[in-house]
C-alpha cells in the first residue's frame, strides 16, 4: 500500500473520531476542506509542516500518528489466509 493512501486513511479514522468535517479540521489546522479531501483520497503527498498541522488540530501526537499509518501500511502489505 502506498504511503499517502495509508496516511488517508489514518487521518480520515482520526477525523472521525474526533467528529470533525474536512472544513472543521481544515480550519483548525489551516488548510483548506478540498486539501484535507485531497490528502484523505491518498492523491497527493504531505509535508511534514503539514503532518504537524494535523496533528495538533487532532489533538493527536504526530509519532503517534505515523505509527498508525505504518500499521496500516503492514496490514495491507500481509497476504490474506484464506
Amino acid at each position: 500500500m502506498d504511503a499517502g493512501v495509508a496516511f488517508g486513511r489514518v487521518l480520515r479514522r482520526l477525523r472521525e473520531a474526533t467528529g470533525l468535517t474536512q472544513e472543521q479540521l481544515g480550519f483548525e489546522a489551516d488548510l483548506r476542506r478540498t486539501y484535507i479531501s485531497i490528502l484523505e483520497l491518498g492523491q497527493q503527498q504531505q509535508s511534514l509542516t503539514t503532518i504537524l498541522k494535523l496533528a495538533q488540530a487532532l489533538k493527536c501526537p504526530a509519532g503517534k500518528m505515523l505509527a498508525q499509518v505504518e500499521l496500516e501500511m503492514n496490514q495491507a502489505a500481509k497476504p490474506s489466509r484464506a
